[in-house]
């Protein structure tokens, strides 16, 4: 059957692919699945920008360390600390990304893509941890102010700066189309501007002696990272959970397959992230004309990759007659 979407690898329903053909089963349904496989377009391959940011920073935080206990200043120390917990986020995203090109196996049918969902939510809780680290040193300081080497302070932080944008612009193309880029963009952008927030303060305190400075820039910058950092952990957690992605309505997706020819009614219909950039979706329809349905199976798989980024689309087709009613056709089945 010659596909209407190119870049989407529909359902095939010949005889040389019967776990994807229409069948019925035994139980007087006479149900029929077709299993759309296209899936949505993967971002570009990140594993390089993942090696250069990670062996960049890892250099960097080593460089950062020696420095802060060199010059006695706790402000590069804790930036140090903070860095290091975002290579370790990348090396967790980068890992995730390889596991998640995993063949499937026996037992784990999808393969290892639930892993990627998995390293963004760590990297967010990594993230939450880190600035709270951040904010508890800056109370600290506040009751036991501690002189800093500024110029020292001031150099490292500024390299700092150069290292941590450049990481983020590497990321930052894919940050849309992958959580897991996304998360790695957000701890690159969230270095930098605790870099930056080291080299204002520093200066301040050169030019003032005021020492408060330090503490105060240092809550302001956990503001900023903790705002930033609460969409990424919020929609993590809603992928490890199985809800819909953000960006796909269920109830725009039911509406449009019950105007599709034929449907009378449509149910149990769950949509759920396979991994940061795959979504699948499982449906009962209830389509009394027994005519087309290797066609329709095909239409509708192609069009829901299309019109929605689902690319992995399982659907079983029902008659809907009285003698034999879906036993999750009920409303908060699952």
């Amino acid at each position: 059957m010659p596909h209407d979407h190119p870049g989407h690898d529909h359902d095939h329903h010949d005889h040389d692919h019967d776990h994807d053909r229409a069948h019925a089963h035994g139980h007087g349904h006479g149900h029929h699945h077709g299993h759309g496989h296209g899936h949505s377009h993967a971002p570009a391959d990140f594993g390089r920008a993942f090696a250069i940011g990670a062996g960049l920073n890892i250099a960097f935080v080593a460089a950062e360390a020696v420095a802060g206990f060199v010059t006695g200043s706790l402000a590069l120390l804790a930036d140090a600390g903070h860095n290091l917990s975002d290579v370790l986020g990348l090396l967790l995203a980068w890992g995730a990304a390889v596991l998640a090109k995993r063949a499937p196996t026996g037992r784990r049918t999808y393969g290892l893509r639930k892993g990627t969902i998995l390293a963004s939510l760590t990297n967010a809780a990594l993230l939450l941890v880190a600035v709270g680290a951040i904010a508890w040193e800056a109370v600290r300081r506040f009751a036991d102010p501690q002189p800093v080497q500024t110029g020292p302070v001031m150099i490292v932080a500024a390299i700092g700066i150069v290292i941590n944008t450049a990481t983020a612009l590497m990321f930052m193309k894919g940050s849309k189309d992958d959580l897991n880029v996304r998360g790695a963009f957000l701890h690159m952008a969230a270095d930098a501007a605790v870099s930056a927030g080291v080299v204002v303060a520093a200066l301040a305190m050169w030019a003032t002696g005021w020492l408060w400075l330090d503490p105060v820039v240092s809550l302001a910058i956990v503001a900023v990272i903790v705002l930033g950092t609460w969409g990424l952990l919020r929609d993590s957690l809603d992928l490890a959970l199985d809800a819909a992605p953000r960006g796909i309505d269920p109830k725009a997706v039911a509406d449009w397959l019950e105007h599709q020819p034929g449907v009378a009614e449509v149910h149990d219909l769950h949509i759920w992230a396979m991994s940061t950039t795959e979504t699948a979706m499982t449906a009962h329809i209830v389509r009394p004309d027994d005519a087309d349905h290797d066609q329709f199976l095909h239409d509708v798989c192609g069009a829901l990759a299309k019109r929605f980024s689902i690319g992995h689309a399982t659907i079983q087709i029902e008659r809907g007659g009285h003698a034999h009613p879906c036993a999750l056709a009920a409303e908060g089945s699952v």
